[in-house]
């Protein structure tokens, strides 16, 4: 039997759970805020899924998506992100009749590539999605809500919003044959995933990070020089609802996103704390993946953001309640022990039960836990009626009465938030 984990997964312990925890519920609350409702999607998904909507070029489908079979040879994929999916639970559920719709989501996906810094192949993402409404506001809001959550966090000053336009097919179509053009003059010198995608995708060439290729690309056809009136329109006034609500970007026309199902407007939040992988949040508009899919034509526009990467930038959390200890010496007190821990917890207070032992080695166990206060349970104590409660911070202690207790450590605690 191995022990040892898989490749690219780790194990989160306590910490950083309530790290993760923190950023979590901050996602949800904000989101809420703004209409969106919690979804939640299977792991696996039967891999037509994926792979008919991510784009046979992509990274994701070519390389890096987990595909078994199942005992019954169905072929299934863990989920490698969450659009396909909700899309998928979209038309499965027949929820047209519902639109608009706004989703939030978060959890685990999988994709096989190389770990680094920020990058596993376990990871989990927070993620959004919007669905039935065409108008650039969708856009603008959903660009809006991912500034709002890393502005809380305490992110402004870390981050940057980059976008771009991909335009509509046609707009796209056209931008594709000028580039295949340009590109075609540089056949040796570009990498060898740049010559296949040449022939299966060449707008995604554009996110090349070979330096060679970056070179190349440098006097490449302008994406935005191609977009016809419908999409120049359309991004002029994304690009004007941003700036109505003070959120500063750039221009990156050489920003494309990884899966055949966007259009028009992409964007990218960066960051330069985290080296190469610098995307924190990144989206765009994908109004034909459901249809592409079986449902009926319907716009969309969301973004994921990665949940390690984020865990990077913002600090630890330190606001977490902190448990009372109920210091128990002998056994002769655990039934007294067990109604006050529960009479405690059903008050809101996180409670720890440390039995046996000395008091002064008791206290250094609460001390390691990071107890804030300690009740001390001992032969004298059940014969005189009063609990020693001893604040771990100050070393003042007070005798309470059993019945007192909880009510004397609710009292010490508004008095702390004042």
């Amino acid at each position: 039997m191995s022990l040892k984990l898989v490749r690219g997964t780790r194990d989160i312990y306590e910490k950083e759970n309530d790290h993760f925890r923190k950023i979590i519920t901050l996602f949800k609350n904000v989101s809420e805020r703004y209409g969106y409702k919690e979804i939640s999607t299977p792991i696996i998904e039967y891999s037509e899924v994926f792979e008919k909507t991510l784009g046979e070029s992509s990274d994701v489908v070519s390389k890096e998506m987990y595909k078994f079979q199942d005992r019954s040879g169905n072929n299934l994929t863990l989920r490698p992100e969450g659009t396909a999916g909700i899309a998928r639970a979209f038309i499965s559920g027949k929820m047209k009749n519902q639109l608009p719709i706004r989703f939030l989501y978060y959890g685990p996906m999988f994709r096989y590539e190389r770990p680094q810094k920020g990058r596993f192949r376990q990871f989990n993402q927070i993620g959004i999605e919007l669905l039935g409404i065409s108008d650039y506001q969708a856009d603008v809001e959903v660009i809006a809500l991912g500034y709002h959550i890393l502005k809380d966090l305490g992110l402004n000053d870390k981050i940057s919003l980059l976008i771009n336009s991909l335009g509509d097919l046609e707009s796209r179509e056209k931008y594709k044959k000028e580039l295949i053009s340009y590109l075609n003059n540089y056949k040796n010198e570009l990498s060898d995933e740049s010559l296949i995608r040449l022939d299966k995708n060449p707008l995604r060439i554009l996110d090349s990070k070979n330096k060679n290729d970056i070179k190349i690309l440098e006097n490449a056809p302008n994406f935005l020089n191609y977009l016809n009136d419908n999409s120049k329109f359309f991004f002029d006034k994304t690009c004007k609802g941003l700036e109505n609500l003070d959120i500063p970007f750039t221009i990156e026309t050489n920003l494309v996103r990884g899966f055949d199902y966007y259009c028009h407007t992409a964007f990218e939040f960066v960051t330069n704390e985290l080296g190469a992988q610098n995307a924190i949040i990144a989206g765009g508009r994908y109004d034909g993946l459901i249809s592409s899919m079986g449902g009926d034509d319907t716009p969309g526009i969301g973004w994921a953001g990665g949940l390690e990467r984020l865990g990077l930038l913002i600090p630890e959390v330190d606001d977490l309640k902190r448990p009372v200890c109920l210091l128990s010496i002998n056994n002769s007190s655990d039934n007294l022990i067990s109604k006050l821990a529960y009479e405690l917890r059903n008050s809101g207070f996180i409670v720890s039960v440390i039995r046996g032992g000395n008091i002064s080695k008791s206290i250094n166990k609460s001390n390691k836990i990071n107890s804030k206060y300690v009740v001390i349970v001992g032969e004298e104590e059940l014969k005189s009626g009063l609990f020693p409660v001893k604040d771990l911070d100050s070393s003042k202690q007070n005798n309470i009465k059993l019945g007192e207790i909880c009510n004397f450590l609710k009292g010490l605690e508004n008095d702390r938030s004042k």
